[in-house]
């Protein structure tokens, strides 16, 4: 009971005395307050954007664009989707880092093009299927029981035809909508336990939309 005397008498009665005595401005505390609170956040968000933008290094996205959001677009997307799936399924077992992924990616371009270009030919459709490795900017996505920080990630991306309608992506590594061995690498392979408890939630959901802002923000500056 002391001690709860004495910290009360610090935060809420010194201050008061104090301002009695030499002049001190009350609100001014407040707002030396407010300020040093909000330093420490700010130092706080710091550290677990430097977590996110490490989680964000460790995987490599899938991203597959329709040509137009009809009907027949989007099913076409899903087809094609499930082709280079299914293709990279063996290829990206075996990567154990996302450098390694990309790298293997690299190689096998023109063979999982091919793959989702023959899919969209033999629906009888024109559309040219063209595919590279590039940074994307994913928002704040979760599968399954991993949730992943929104910002910008290196990604294979499929384009068909305009390549403007809905987009669908996932992840190629760690292979978590690819069918690979039961041995493959995972995401905890891949990231530190801190790393590991921020994409498994652990009441991070008001520090992931504050990053999502600033991520969005920051792409937007960068596309103007």
């Amino acid at each position: 009971m002391f001690v709860l005397f004495k910290i009360a008498y610090f935060f809420q009665f010194r201050p008061i005395l104090l301002a009695e005595r030499t002049g001190f401005s009350m609100k001014l505390w407040c707002k030396a307050l407010v300020c040093g609170l909000g330093f420490c956040l700010l130092l706080s968000l710091c550290g677990f954007q430097g977590e996110c933008d490490r989680v964000r290094g460790s995987v490599l996205r899938l991203h597959v664009l329709a040509n137009s959001d009809s009907a027949a677009d989007q099913a076409l997307k899903l087809q094609v989707r499930d082709a280079v799936v299914e293709a990279a399924g063996e290829a990206f077992g075996t990567a154990t880092s996302a450098a390694e992924a990309e790298s293997v990616a690299a190689a096998r371009l023109d063979e999982l093009t091919a793959v989702a270009q023959r899919v969209v030919d033999e629906a009888g459709y024109d559309y040219r299927v063209t595919a590279r490795i590039t940074d994307e900017w994913f928002d704040t996505r979760t599968y399954g029981d991993v949730t992943l920080p929104a910002g910008t990630y290196r990604a294979v991306e499929f384009l068909i035809g305009e390549g403007a309608g809905r987009n669908w992506w996932c992840v190629l590594f760690p292979p978590m909508c690819v069918s690979a061995a039961t041995d493959a690498t995972a995401i905890e392979d891949v990231l530190d336990d801190t790393g590991e408890a921020i994409v498994s939630g652990g009441g991070y959901a008001v520090r992931f939309k504050i990053v999502e802002w600033i991520e969005t923000l920051a792409d937007w500056l960068k596309i103007a």
